[in-house]
């Protein structure tokens, strides 16, 4: 499977962002991709009031990336936030393509290194698989990736592919957190992982929107033994990368930690 992991950086404006995926789309697209995968926030960067673009997943902005997965005839995997509880709004992943059309709503919130999302956004409460040409993939924003359950509930759902979208924020040891997260998450679920992340804005002179996380780049394409087939520095970029799920089967059987595992 040949899929594309494209590192934008999103800005205030949903529909500057639209155009932003429909490039990265169209070029993922051009290079032989079944599949793209956007970041968390795609549709407004954080740091930005969420509450005023929040849509349903019928809405105009979802709809409009729906018709240009439809044009394309490619699976686009997008972050954008739908309305809540409370007044707060839904952290969702959008999964729309030749016969999917899903998504998932962020479990694990990001109340730590003094962000509160809470605060704003509605938590969701199931994990979420989809199957693209036989291959299932399970999903998950930013945070989640510290809680290995999550991978390991998609895994056992069937999954060969985890999808990992950030708003990664910046700090000491961040970028090296990342890094040992996605591959320790690949390990725990002998799943391949995708993790996309927003680019670092630094890198095209914007510099950090205040205390909300923005990104530092470094997305990554990890196999489920842990090793980068795809590692991006903090500049928006696409990477377009062949993996093989088949593998998987494989690598369960020489490392068996899903069957071995106990419940404590």
């Amino acid at each position: 499977m040949r899929l594309a992991v494209a590192q934008i950086i999103s800005s205030a404006d949903p529909a500057a962002n639209l155009e932003l995926i429909r490039d990265y789309a169209t070029q993922a697209k051009a290079a032989g991709a079944e599949l793209v995968v956007f970041p968390e926030a795609a549709m407004r960067a954080f740091g930005n009031s969420l509450t005023d673009v929040a849509e349903p997943l019928d809405g105009p902005w979802a709809e409009n990336v729906r018709a240009l997965s439809k044009e394309l005839d490619i699976a686009i995997v997008a972050g954008m936030f739908t309305p809540g509880k409370d007044g707060r709004v839904r952290n969702t992943l959008l999964v729309t393509g030749p016969g999917v059309d899903t998504s998932y709503d962020k479990v694990h919130l990001f109340d730590a290194f003094g962000f509160q999302e809470s605060r704003t956004v509605d938590p969701g409460t199931s994990p979420v698989t989809f199957e693209i040409n036989g291959t299932v993939f399970g999903l998950a924003t930013c945070y989640d990736v510290r809680f290995p359950a999550l991978f390991t509930a998609n895994a056992r759902a069937g999954a060969r592919v985890n999808i990992v979208c950030a708003s990664w924020g910046a700090g000491e040891g961040k970028a090296e957190q990342w890094d040992l997260l996605v591959r320790a998450r690949a390990l725990d679920s002998t799943t391949f992982v995708v993790a996309c992340g927003q680019g670092d804005p630094e890198t095209i002179g914007a510099g950090p929107a205040g205390t909300a996380p923005t990104g530092i780049g470094h997305s990554a394409v990890i196999t489920p033994l842990g090793s980068a087939v795809a590692a991006l520095g903090g500049k928006p970029e696409l990477a377009v990368v062949d993996i093989d799920p088949s593998i998987v089967d494989e690598v369960r059987t020489k490392l068996p930690v899903l069957a071995n595992a106990h419940q404590f």
